[in-house]
């Protein structure tokens, strides 16, 4: 079983950290099944993953690095990146249908048409284009861990490391090493 090692984030960044040091985790159907449960109720459910929605996820995900990277940097993103990310919103536009409410009041209940591939990345480049127009966009942080790519939004100014248990524990037991390997003799 697929293990992923940042969840929680904001959709777009869980999407970004299915790319990870150990490779691609949603590379296969299997893959992407997995990171959708871990999703569950962020997303709608898609049904059992294909390749078709394989391909989907790694569009806009690709997209996504390219366009955070940039806005992160204060530039324009690339072209190629707004454009995959504007044919996934359009591939599956959303609509309201107004429903009865369990609760016994009108409720707007949003609805997606296209196959479960462009449904999908459709929400997933709607939730990257909720944060690449966030003001807190600039405060998306890489994590410091030697070799972590993973990226995360702090939910404190001095959060250093996209899990502190993880690549946190790993810098404070490298200093620990760096300063007493230094104090031994031959």
């Amino acid at each position: 079983m697929t293990t992923f090692p940042l969840t929680g984030e904001h959709l777009a960044l869980d999407l970004l950290n299915t790319r990870t040091t150990l490779g691609d985790l949603v590379a296969d159907p299997a893959g992407l099944a997995a990171w959708l449960v871990e999703q569950e109720g962020r997303l709608t459910p898609v049904g059992e993953p294909a390749e078709a929605e394989v391909a989907a996820v790694f569009g806009v995900r690709e997209a996504a690095r390219a366009a955070f990277d940039a806005v992160r940097g204060g530039e324009r993103p690339p072209a190629g990146a707004l454009g995959a990310l504007n044919e996934a919103l359009a591939g599956a536009p959303a609509h309201y249908e107004l429903a009865w409410s369990a609760a016994g009041g009108p409720e707007a209940v949003p609805r997606r048409a296209g196959t479960p591939a462009r449904r999908l990345a459709a929400e997933l480049a709607e939730s990257v284009v909720d944060l690449l127009t966030d003001p807190r966009v600039g405060s998306v942080r890489a994590c410091e861990g030697e070799g972590c790519v993973l990226v995360f939004l702090p939910t404190h100014p001095r959060r250093r490391w996209c899990v502190a248990s993880v690549c946190g524990n790993r810098a404070r037991v490298a200093r620990y090493y760096a300063r007493h390997k230094g104090g031994e003799k031959a």
